[in-house]
């Protein structure tokens, strides 16, 4: 099974109800216990409250583990994930005042970085959740990019999505093509098409490893910032998620100094986001 425990952190806020029906189906495609994550007040209130909202929904508070937590939100919806061993925890993304971008606060910052898990955020939650029709994962080189495309793989076929979109960004794209600066436009267009002829290659040998039986699977190479032309892809291709490998824990220097990969896309996501951690397939990661 792809996510044995499911967590969802739920705050009472006006999605609740939106967010809670989002990770229902999602308990239900995968067959997954449930766990209910709230970090603040605990009271006879709040139990009605949450009792209301699960009946509207099917279930009742013996159906579902409820973690009733206090302290500082990320650390304690970080911990509930380690003591239950959540494979995948569900959280609600946050919509900028004022403008039309999404944005990643500070606490789901810090989750994203620090989960032993995998972290879905959703964006747009509705009480009557469809599936996700079009998939757009990343297969850039990465340690764990077997393991990315297996989990976007499986969770393509459980939707029966109509379309999953493997993108690989090629970060020496326009050196290479510097090269070619003498070349005539004859041999330019050789060499770029040589180039993204091997790299579709490299993408088609990867998914020959993997099962991904009756899937429509479109391969785009793309060339430019690292993390933002993967989200501008999903964008034009109005994608329903995008589904991405965690990021390292420990970051680079240079990282540090400079936008990560992901920040571009934490900073405006253009869709649903699941960051998947070296785990999720259900394999061994190769850690070298």
């Amino acid at each position: 099974m792809l996510f044995k425990k499911i967590g969802f952190a739920i705050a009472f806020s006006p999605r609740a109800e939106a967010m809670l029906a989002e990770t229902i189906r999602l308990k239900n495609l995968f067959g997954a216990e449930l766990v209910l994550i709230h970090v603040g007040k605990h009271a006879e209130k709040e139990e009605q409250i949450l009792g209301k909202l699960l009946e509207k929904h099917r279930l009742n508070l013996n159906q579902v583990t409820i973690c009733w937590r206090q302290g500082n939100p990320s650390e304690e919806i970080l911990d509930a994930c380690r003591e239950e061993n959540i494979d995948l925890l569900v959280a609600g993304a946050l919509q900028q005042e004022g403008l039309v971008q999404h944005y990643v606060g500070s606490i789901a910052r810090r989750i994203l970085r620090k989960a032993n898990c995998s972290v879905l955020m959703l964006i747009h939650p509705s009480i009557s959740p469809k599936p996700f029709d079009q998939i757009v994962v990343s297969a850039d080189d990465h340690r764990t990019i077997h393991n990315t495309l297996t989990v976007a793989c499986n969770l393509a076929m459980r939707e029966k999505s109509k379309w999953l979109h493997v993108a690989r960004e090629v970060k020496l794209f326009g050196l290479s093509m510097s090269s070619a600066d003498q070349a005539t436009e004859e041999e330019y267009s050789k060499l770029k098409n040589t180039l993204v002829e091997t790299e579709i290659d490299t993408v088609q040998q990867l998914l020959s490893k993997i099962n991904h039986d009756d899937l429509k699977i479109n391969i785009k190479i793309l060339a430019g910032k690292s993390g933002f032309e993967t989200a501008q892809f999903a964008k034009r291709k109005q994608a329903d998620l995008l589904v991405v490998p965690a990021p390292p824990r420990r970051l680079k220097l240079l990282d540090r100094i400079f936008p990560h990969d992901l920040e571009y896309i934490f900073a405006d996501l253009p869709c649903n986001l699941l960051i998947v951690h070296a785990g999720s397939s259900g394999k061994e990661e190769d850690h070298a």
